[in-house]
């Protein structure tokens, strides 16, 4: 039984959103985003909300807006999407990389702290997986140092940790509704902030530094001139991508207790049937999104098993691996730097892959997920 890595939930609901906004003389931004808008607001409990086109040109309209750029550091973990460090190279900044917490993947306050120079303007904790960094700690060490801290929340729409959900402790908090991400709108994603003037300036940046985009320009019953008040990039959602995310944001605690119970039989049925097999920790504080199911093997094993996963209609996949290992950060660290600087995320990123999961993951798929993992451990065991 072919089992593949993502499905998604859609339901007919979001066609019909899509044909209203078909009705209308707007395909850009306009009145829906601004309404999407409000209702993440209204979900994060903050006061601003700013739909993008995808995490990395809202984190990229975030950085401009903070006047992040040459000369400046911003500390990234090293396990994490690649996007999360490119981000701050492309707006001129320096990467840092920081290696990550053993159990948990995920940047640590001490290391957040032994990483900070003068030079150091933010850090950007990744919430791995679908699980909170420890963003109460984390924002303690960054008062202490007058740092920013932003938020990458990709992975963590519906999750919390210790009593704070995104955006509660940070300048901003940036989420992802790309196509496999449990809110998704095929590509898109958001900034909420508790800052009106940084929601503000991130208005703009996200919209070339205009002032007013094309629906504000007609508003009012009057024309309304722009004018361009800083340097941006093109980062606005269409609301005919918007219209996709009211009835997932309505729906997404249900999804998210859907993945939960599939992520819990997963690691209780694979435990049960063999001790090869490491899962991240997950803490008894957080409320976990679960976007994504990863599990270690040994490093030596790992390509072998995805091979033959695939092989047989299992659509397991590698997410990430330490973004220092990739070829062009390797390139740009130096390799001993690269190898050696990150015992843990370069550990990780080596043995990981991720196993399929979503809201809609039929019992018997996920069984022939099991079986067949279980059954090409032993495999490959006899053929070591």
């Amino acid at each position: 039984m072919p089992v593949p890595f993502y499905r998604h939930g859609l339901r007919p609901e979001q066609a019909e959103a899509i044909a209203r906004v078909l009705a209308t003389p707007m395909l850009s931004s306009g009145p829906v985003g601004r309404e999407v808008e409000e209702q993440l607001a209204s979900f994060f409990g903050v006061p601003h909300a700013l739909l993008t086109n995808s995490w990395t040109n809202g984190a990229i309209a975030t950085l401009l807006a903070l006047d992040i750029g040459p000369g400046d550091e911003v500390i990234v973990p090293a396990m994490t999407f690649i996007a999360t460090a490119n981000v701050v190279a492309l707006v001129g900044a320096t990467p840092v990389f920081v290696d990550v917490d053993p159990e948990t993947l995920m940047m640590t306050p001490e290391g957040l702290e032994a990483a900070i120079t003068p030079r150091t303007r933010a850090a950007i904790p990744v919430h791995l997986y679908g699980q909170m960094a420890p963003m109460r700690e984390l924002a303690a060490v960054a008062e202490r140092h007058g740092i920013l801290l932003i938020e990458d929340a990709a992975h963590c729409f519906e999750g919390s940790r210790d009593g704070l959900r995104p955006g509660a402790v940070s300048q901003a908090a940036i989420f992802s509704f790309y196509a496999t991400k449990n809110v998704t709108c095929g590509e898109g994603g958001a900034v909420i902030t508790r800052d009106a003037e940084l929601a503000e300036r991130i208005r703009q940046t996200r919209l070339h530094g205009m002032s007013a985009g094309a629906a504000d320009r007609f508003s009012g019953g009057r024309y309304r001139h722009w004018d361009m008040l800083r340097l941006g990039t093109k980062a606005n959602l269409p609301d005919i991508l918007a219209a996709l995310l009211p009835d997932q944001i309505a729906h997404v605690e249900d999804n998210r207790r859907r993945r939960e119970a599939l992520a819990r039989r997963y690691r209780e049925k694979l435990s049960a049937i063999t001790d090869e097999i490491v899962f991240p920790h997950w803490r008894a504080d957080s409320v976990h999104a679960h976007h994504l199911f990863p599990v270690w093997v040994q490093p030596a094993r790992r390509d072998r098993l995805l091979a033959r996963l695939t092989a047989s209609g299992i659509g397991a996949t590698v997410n990430y691996r330490a973004v220092p290992q990739t070829s062009y950060w390797r390139q740009y660290l130096g390799w001993k730097r690269a190898d050696r600087g990150f015992p843990v995320a370069t550990r990780w990123g080596a043995g990981t892959f991720s196993l399929p999961l979503y809201p809609d993951l039929k019992k018997e798929e996920q069984d022939e997920v099991i079986t067949t993992l279980a059954r090409l451990l032993l495999a490959d065991e006899e053929d070591e």
